[in-house]
């Protein structure tokens, strides 16, 4: 009797090994793995339950809608809760602004039509000021020009004579310096050799005096004006600008609106009249200090011119006194 061949026995004790797993392997391929486990059954099967019924062979598809009613858009908007709604009330929004109320012209002649009255006549005041400021400095420069160089030939003339009728002769009859040198004259003339000559000195010194006073105010005049321009036009400016945002406020209250549009051309126009207030202002002020330093300048001139005057009239008198033809 043979034996077994060793080889079989192991192929058999493998196959009992193989068989099993390739069974399992065939059931896993066939159900599509392993089932999950249903810890709760009840709500699967409700919601089975709660599923249409599809069929194997068609796709699946959304309900059609019912008979007379419009399809759904596909982003509907969301609808507002009732109680959110209610809890805060929607606010009116501004009232619409007509365009006609609305200006059109910017311009400085625009805002001047469109101010109210008293921020026009400020304006026009302080323009006509302006003007005055102006007219006054080429009135004065040219008075200026003229008296300077009058009384600077004046004062060569009676420092270069050698009495007081030469330089009396000499002098042109307009100028301060040929009222000086009459008045001296007069006064020596009035006086006699008895006199003392102390006291003719003093006399001729008090006429001269009051000469280079009227000069110097004559040549000042003028000037006042531009110190009352210059010191009153930015509160005139101002007092407009108060007024204009006053009236304002008053529209702003009218409108019932804080839109720019409507608010912003009346403070522009009262803005205007102390933009207007220091055109009329700093011009002034300026120009007054300038002739403040030529009103000095000019007296010194005059000063000059006067004691050349005095110095002849104390030369003529020592003549007098030493028996000299005056």
């Amino acid at each position: 009797m043979n034996q077994p061949n060793p080889r079989f026995h192991a192929l058999r004790r493998s196959l009992r090994f193989v068989a099993p797993a390739a069974f399992g392997l065939a059931v896993l391929v066939g159900t599509g793995g392993p089932a999950p486990a249903q810890d709760s059954p009840e709500p699967a099967a409700a919601v089975e339950s709660n599923l249409p019924a599809v069929d194997a062979g068609q796709p699946p598809s959304s309900p059609a809608p019912a008979a007379g009613s419009e399809p759904a858009p596909a982003s509907a908007a969301p609808v507002p809760d009732a109680g959110a709604s209610s809890a805060a009330p929607a606010q009116p929004g501004p009232l619409p602004i007509p365009a006609e109320t609305l200006p059109h012209d910017l311009s400085p002649m625009g805002m001047y039509r469109q101010a109210d009255a008293v921020v026009k006549s400020v304006m026009l005041g302080l323009i006509f000021a302006s003007v005055v400021t102006w007219t006054i400095l080429v009135v004065k420069l040219i008075e200026f020009a003229a008296s300077m160089s009058g009384i600077g030939r004046g004062a060569a003339r009676i420092e270069a004579a050698e009495s007081l009728r030469s330089a009396l002769v000499r002098a042109d009859g307009r100028g301060p310096d040929a009222r000086m040198l009459r008045a001296a004259a007069r006064e020596l003339n009035r006086s006699g050799p008895e006199l003392s000559a102390q006291g003719v000195q003093e006399r001729v010194s008090s006429k001269l005096s009051q000469i280079q006073a009227r000069a110097a105010r004559q040549m000042n005049r003028g000037t006042g004006v531009l110190a009352t321009i210059g010191s009153t036009a930015p509160f005139v400016g101002l007092f407009g600008t108060v007024w204009g945002i006053m009236n304002s406020f008053i529209g702003i209250s009218e409108a019932q609106t804080t839109n720019l549009a409507v608010v912003a051309p009346g403070i522009a126009e009262a803005l205007l009249a102390t933009a207007l207030g220091l055109v009329a202002a700093i011009p002034a002020v300026v120009i007054y200090n300038v002739f403040a330093r030529a009103s000095g300048g000019y007296r010194l001139r005059l000063g000059e011119a006067a004691s050349g005057v005095e110095r002849l009239v104390s030369r003529d008198l020592d003549r007098r006194a030493a028996g000299m033809v005056v």
